[in-house]
């Protein structure tokens, strides 16, 4: 069944199949994986990963909190430090099993294809459609659960999930590549810069940076280390006034984007782009233009927060750029994000 009978200006609908979930990792073949895997040379792993307590606190999204541990419970008793004597003297075990309420964008992240839609008119009906990559549609294929104003706040909707463009779309997929890495910090420090074409056209030719079609694409802007340096602590003021990211409203820059054939963006900082204030045009547009560009049109993931220092800084002193990359999101089936195990390989 055909879910659209006009794509979006500047998209790859339909060119994976009508059907098809997982955008541009179709680019991520067996042969992208092998050159990934020639790019390890000395056997060194770096942790991508933030610890997921971090940022802290609710500064960079009032929506979204840092984890919740707790026990699971046992006859009564927390099951944790629990020792099976207390239900058998013959048993010499001691057990630890927990619980967590988990923000699953809270941290080191990647947002799924079901994260970031837009209103267009897929029909060709003049009228302006709830509609995802690919055509998916609000409501039917990514779907709020039915409102319960007496639940606990996270729950008030119970029942929400993304039956299509879902997290475990990319789980599946394996999420590993050929890494490359763009070093922003390297030549902005942490200046507040919108990065467009041309600027990060410069960077490129500095570096001698290639980005070949299936490239999983990382950008290191220093951000994450703000947020490390506040202790769980953040200082909003600070964090959005700090560190560079793309300028969504680049038009150049998401031709490059597409032009490039690179699968996925990866960034350390919030949102991969830079996030304005306000309207930038008098006609109906995406506050989230970057997002819109990848996830909504092109089927391009994007992972945000990750820690990229340790990496970026033993690449540029090795003169390298590429890596192994091996990120898998948790296959959890119908999440919109996920927290990102991600580890480089060099």
């Amino acid at each position: 069944m055909t879910r659209w009978k006009q794509r979006p200006p500047g998209s790859n609908w339909g060119e994976f199949g009508p059907d098809d979930q997982r955008g541009r990792m179709n680019y991520v073949t067996r042969e992208k994986v092998l050159q990934g895997v020639a790019e390890v040379k000395e056997g060194q792993t770096f942790c991508l990963s933030l610890p997921l307590d971090y940022p802290g606190g609710q500064v960079l999204n009032p929506r979204r909190g840092p984890p919740r541990l707790a026990p699971t419970v046992r006859g009564g008793k927390p099951n944790f430090c629990f020792a099976m004597a207390d239900e058998n003297p013959l048993f010499t075990d001691v057990v630890c099993d927990d619980v967590v309420l988990l923000t699953l964008q809270y941290s080191t992240q990647w947002d799924s294809l079901a994260h970031v839609g837009s209103r267009f008119d897929a029909d060709g009906d003049g009228e302006a459609e709830r509609v995802f990559y690919n055509g998916f549609r609000a409501g039917e294929h990514v779907a709020p659960g039915p409102a319960n104003p007496d639940a606990e706040p996270w729950a008030r909707f119970e029942g929400s999930r993304a039956d299509a463009l879902g997290i475990q779309n990319l789980a599946e997929h394996g999420a590993q590549g050929r890494g490359v890495m763009i070093d922003l910090h390297a030549h902005f420090g942490r200046e507040r810069r919108a990065i467009g074409y041309d600027a990060l056209m410069r960077v490129l030719d500095a570096d001698r940076v290639a980005v070949e079609k299936g490239d999983l694409v990382c950008f290191y802007t220093g951000f994450a280390d703000v947020v490390l340096e506040m202790n769980r602590r953040p200082d909003g003021g600070a964090l959005h006034s700090t560190c560079t990211g793309l300028d969504g409203r680049d038009d150049k820059l998401l031709a490059w984007i597409s032009d490039s054939g690179l699968s996925a963006l990866i960034a350390d900082n919030y949102a991969v782009e830079i996030l304005e204030a306000g309207a930038s045009r008098s006609t109906p547009h995406a506050y989230l233009p970057l997002h819109e560009h990848c996830l909504f049109k092109n089927g391009i993931h994007l992972g945000e927060l990750w820690y990229l220092t340790e990496l970026a800084s033993w690449l540029r002193a090795a003169g390298r750029n590429r890596f192994l990359l091996t990120a898998p999101p948790l296959r959890l089936p119908g999440a919109v994000g996920s927290p990102a195990a991600a580890v480089a390989t060099v």
